[in-house]
C-alpha cells in the first residue's frame, strides 16, 4: 500500500528568491511572494508544515498600482480603543515607508494561521538596489 510522503522538518531546505519589485503590479507581486513564503512552488507542499522559502525584495518603492488606487487606496487599523481608528493614505505611505505597502499585500495573502508569522518574518523588503543578502544570490 503506498503511503502518502509527509516532509519532516530536517528534510526542508530553504532556498532564496530575489524578487525586483520596479514597474511590477501591487497584487500581482505579493500573490507570487505568498506562494514562495508559503513553499507552494515545492513537489512536497505540505498545508501544515512550514516548507517556504526567503524572499528578499528590492526597489519598493517602484511598485505600481493599477485603476485609481494611487489616489484612493487607504490602510486601516485600530487600537481596540473607542476612537482608536487609524488611516493613512497609499501615497503618504509609498513617501514615507514603501517597504509596509509590500508587506502589508503579502500579510492579507497568507494563511490565518499559527504559521503566518514565521512565514512573513522570511520576507526582507528593502528601498534600493543595496541589500545585505547578495552572497545568497547563486
Amino acid at each position: 500500500m503506498k503511503r502518502t510522503h509527509q516532509p519532516s522538518a530536517k528534510l526542508i531546505k530553504r532556498e532564496w528568491h530575489f524578487v525586483d519589485a520596479s514597474q511590477q503590479i501591487l497584487g500581482r507581486l505579493s500573490t507570487q511572494i505568498a506562494t514562495y513564503l508559503m513553499g507552494k512552488n515545492k513537489a512536497d507542499y505540505s498545508a501544515n508544515i512550514d516548507s517556504g522559502d526567503y524572499v528578499v525584495v528590492v526597489n519598493c518603492e517602484k511598485i505600481k498600482v493599477t485603476g485609481r488606487k494611487q489616489q484612493q487606496k487607504v490602510y486601516r487599523k485600530h487600537s481596540g480603543y473607542p476612537g482608536g481608528l487609524k488611516t493613512v493614505k497609499y501615497q503618504k505611505l509609498l513617501d514615507e515607508n514603501p517597504q509596509r505597502i509590500i508587506i502589508n499585500a503579502v500579510y492579507g495573502m497568507l494563511p490565518d494561521n499559527r504559521l503566518k508569522s514565521d512565514r512573513l518574518a522570511r520576507l526582507k523588503v528593502f528601498k534600493g538596489d543595496k541589500h545585505p543578502y547578495q552572497d545568497k544570490i547563486k
